[in-house]
């Protein structure tokens, strides 16, 4: 009785009675006025016929006819009856048949059925729950980024305003719980005052009034918000956040960080304190077809080496390992070291050109722009290829038409270029444009953006060099601001990671451990306190108070944890 009470309640809640139970009223008092009418009009056809029945034997008649059952015991003999009697049939049939089912589920059983379903729905976090991230939004995007922040050991929860996305999601293994956006109370509900970070991707006004009903709840949590204009930016410091991002900003930035240049062999991708990470491809250098031990690298200038990528295949290399036009090396050291490197590869170079230094840009939208501007702020030139008119309005330099036309791509100057970035937001077009630049220039380097996770390895196999996603350039932001220096994305699936020394190889020297052959990950430097980073040495001894960056993909990753456990500094 108390179930049936709460969804009867939940039914005639203010929200719903206007609506619901007012519509069904007015159903079922038409319904009555038919069946009286159509009650008085049979005693007055039966008088016509000079016959007599009682008002319960009308009202009888008129169940009968309108429910079609047809007893037969009562019948009109004239034409004028018989003619009444159609009409009762058919309007019992248009009105009970048809009108009041669906009358009867549109404003009583749906409602109910959806009373069900909000009483299943989660509302609240257990009491005590701290640490965890908190979600605003159940777009793509967010999810996306729950996943990645969740494989690497946050708690998160999303927030969701829609009952049945709500349970939708919870089938499929999310942890989310429902609420308004603009109602304090909900974050209340979600513990914020012990929350880690708030997230919120949405638009620009739903961010600013969801940062406005945080801020009125806690002064103090963290709130990071999406932001698409850059005059939105003040808004959303203005109501309270913490951190106002541009993902197109991002991203754009992020592939035009990783254009190799002719003149200098490396690029500086991330660095960890005093240690610089760079990237240098071998293309057209004295290492092609040199092993890393005849290479004379390590001797000359002191990097050291500490992963080779080829096209979305990560490798740590050996001393027999062979440089071929496609490896990518990854390097560790310090400042000098790097341009050590670069001295040492440019005087050993065979004599090459540069032909162009205009890099190509497919794909004019904000990702496209943002990684256009990025470039001329940093002295290189770049050419947009875009099939909207809209990039006329911009001061870059564009040629209109569209990317997969051959005509377009020549003038646009694909036959020189040493660098083509694709940014649109179709990872189809993504893929068939980076095998068409592949089979066009098989020495150009292609920087790809990818919009889905899963496409990620489909780019690299289609011939991007490099391919980036905005949801792992969000988690690298997001781990980061929470715990500085943890993680460093180098690439979509090759992360640097920081943790404690694990107790298993503690007083073990680095080169009796396995850890390359065990996990596939190899260590890029040693941290004792706040001391500086420094690469280790084969014979280093591992100490508790150390903390040790390596390099893996994420398998590597996942193997490292599950045979040392995670130990987080």
């Amino acid at each position: 009785m108390k179930f049936i009470v709460t969804q009867l309640l939940a039914i005639t809640s203010p929200r719903t009675k206007g609506i619901n139970i007012g519509y069904l009223l007015k159903f079922i008092a038409m319904l009555l006025s038919m069946i009286i009418v159509y009650s008085v009009l049979f005693h007055i056809i039966m008088a016509y016929e000079q016959r007599e029945f009682s008002w319960l034997t009308g009202f009888y008649w008129t169940f009968v006819v309108m429910s079609t059952l047809g007893f037969g015991d009562i019948t009109f003999t004239s034409d004028l009856g018989k003619f009444f009697s159609i009409v009762v049939i058919l309007s019992g049939v248009i009105f009970l048949m048809v009108m009041l089912p669906f009358t009867f589920i549109q404003f009583f059983y749906a409602p109910w059925l959806e009373a069900q379903k909000k009483e299943r729905v989660p509302r609240r976090l257990p009491a005590g729950t701290k640490g965890h991230i908190i979600l605003v939004g159940t777009s793509p995007l967010s999810l996306n980024l729950a996943n990645e922040l969740i494989a690497y050991g946050f708690s998160v929860v999303s927030l969701c305003d829609d009952p049945q996305t709500t349970l939708s999601l919870i089938e499929q293994g999310h942890n989310v719980i429902m609420g308004d956006y603009d109602n304090g109370q909900t974050y209340q509900n979600l513990c914020i005052s012990q929350a880690a970070l708030i997230i919120t991707l949405d638009t620009e006004m739903r961010n600013t009034s969801i940062t406005f009903t945080v801020r009125e709840q806690d002064k103090h949590v963290p709130i990071m918000a999406r932001a698409e204009h850059t005059d939105a930016l003040d808004i959303l410091y203005m109501a309270g956040c913490s951190k106002a991002i541009q993902l197109h900003k991002v991203l754009g930035e992020g592939l035009a960080k990783r254009i190799l240049s002719a003149r200098e062999r490396s690029t500086v991708i991330n660095r960890l304190k005093n240690l610089v990470i760079a990237e240098a491809a071998v293309i057209n250098s004295s290492l092609v077809g040199k092993t890393l031990l005849n290479s004379g690298l390590r001797a000359a200038t002191g990097i050291n080496i500490i992963g080779i990528w080829e096209r979305g295949l990560f490798q740590i290399p050996r001393p027999d390992t062979v440089f071929t036009q496609k490896t990518l090396l990854l390097l560790a050291g310090t400042e000098k070291q790097i341009q050590d490197f670069n001295k040492f590869v440019q005087e050993n170079a065979p004599e090459t050109k540069e032909k162009n230094n205009s890099i190509l840009i497919l794909g004019g939208g904000r990702v496209g722009r943002s990684a256009a501007d990025y470039l001329q702020q940093h002295g290189r030139h770049c050419c947009i290829v875009e099939r909207q008119a809209s990039i006329k309005k911009t001061d870059l330099a564009y040629v209109l038409g569209d990317a997969a036309d051959l005509d377009i791509l020549e003038q646009a100057g694909i036959r020189t270029a040493p660098t083509v970035i694709i940014t649109t937001h179709d990872d189809d077009i993504n893929i068939y444009l980076t095998i068409y630049c592949r089979r066009l220039r098989p020495d150009i380097q292609i920087i790809s953006r990818a919009n889905f996770d899963r496409n990620v390895g489909i780019l690299h196999s289609a011939g991007a060099d490099v391919v980036l996603s905005l949801t792992s350039m969000m988690s690298n932001q997001i781990i980061n601001q929470l715990s500085p220096g943890k993680l460093v994305m180098l690439n979509e699936g090759l992360n640097i990671f920081r943790t404690q020394t694990p107790q298993q190889l503690q007083g073990k020297q680095l080169h009796e451990c396995g850890l390359r052959t065990e996990t596939k990950c190899n260590l890029v430097a040693v941290q004792r306190g706040n001391e500086s980073l420094v690469p280790p040495e084969p014979n280093h001894v591992f100490a508790a108070d150390e903390s040790l960056y390596l390099i893996g993909d994420s398998q590597a990753e996942k193997d490292f944890y599950a045979m040392y456990g995670k130990k987080d500094n």
